[in-house]
């Protein structure tokens, strides 16, 4: 049975090597319908896709096999040109001689739709599933949730803490996991990682008061100053000049009060840093944990409610 990995994952593994390493092996993957990976060397003028492939077999993923739709979407040329230089997912269609040479016909395509109807399809909301970002915009990050289908999680669902642009959390080429929230009216998945960083009492047990800790400048107000103390926790510090958001602060926690669920800080100093992201750490087992049905943020003493329902 195949599993189906975001691309870029799939190629390392000795199966997939071991398939890729002879024309006999390509040749039991086309029997076998079996998913394979390598990476796409260039996109030629007629937008067909040349993967590299070892033991002297040149393989093609042809232009209408390069990109899998549910039909209520049209093929951009972008999709398939940004695959090259990057791992693609396929399955063997054929292996023929084209120009004198041996070719292995190959269908991303193909690939794609196994994923999309044994897997991507079936997927509901509250579903925790693993993902790699493939893209980041001001709005959100693309995700690969397998074989190359793509998913967004949008900025706000990144984490409860704000932040101004995905890149603060975030980076191409990460492996996340995810909870998936719903799909739009194309029928692409929509996703959120904040229910998995940890409830703002888990996040608050992590800290005392009277501690002086760092953290993340993320808001500058002029009633205030937030500040990130973990990517699911920020806490609030009287307003001060020449301070700015991205800065990293050292912060002495003055009180912790859950009934409000507020953290009072006091800056006590500040630094321009390189960029930097915090670590995220999942509060579930994420290798166990498959299924979310509502997830609490708030404290029980609070009388604000954040909370998410799948």
């Amino acid at each position: 049975m195949n599993t189906y990995l975001p691309e870029g994952l799939l190629k390392s593994t000795a199966k997939n090597k071991d398939y890729l390493s002879t024309e006999t092996g390509l040749e039991r993957a086309a029997e076998q319908g079996i998913i394979l990976e390598a990476d796409a060397l260039l996109c030629d003028h007629e937008l067909n896709l040349h993967v590299e492939l070892p033991g002297g077999i040149r393989g093609i993923i042809p232009k209408n096999e390069a990109v899998y739709t549910n039909g209520r979407e049209d093929i951009k040329d972008i999709a398939i040109l940004t695959r090259v230089g990057k791992p693609v997912s396929f399955k063997v269609i054929g292996i023929r001689n084209v120009g004198g040479m041996k070719t292995a016909i190959l269908s991303r395509r193909a690939a794609q739709e196994e994923c999309s109807i044994n897997y991507a399809g079936r997927l509901e909301p509250g579903d925790v599933i693993k993902a790699r970002v493939t893209h980041i915009e001001s709005f959100g990050a693309f995700v690969d949730v397998g074989c190359g289908i793509i998913s967004l999680l949008s900025i706000d669902s990144i984490s409860v803490s704000r932040i101004n642009h995905p890149k603060e959390r975030l980076s191409v080429g990460d492996s996340i996991y995810a909870v998936v929230k719903g799909r739009d009216e194309m029928g692409r998945i929509n996703l959120s990682m904040r229910e998995l960083l940890g409830t703002w009492e888990e996040n608050a047990n992590m800290f005392s008061e009277g501690e002086t800790v760092s953290g993340i400048v993320r808001g500058v107000e002029g009633y205030g100053i937030f500040v990130e103390l973990a990517p699911n926790l920020a806490g609030l510090a009287e307003f001060r000049e020449n301070i700015k958001s991205g800065q990293q602060a050292a912060v002495y926690i003055k009180s912790i009060i859950p009934e409000k669920m507020k953290i009072k800080l006091i800056i006590i100093d500040t630094q321009d840093l390189p960029e930097s992201k915090p670590k995220i750490d999942y509060f579930v087992d994420v290798a166990e944990f498959t299924h979310i049905e509502k997830w609490t943020y708030s404290p029980k003493q609070s009388r604000k409610l954040i909370e998410s329902v799948f």
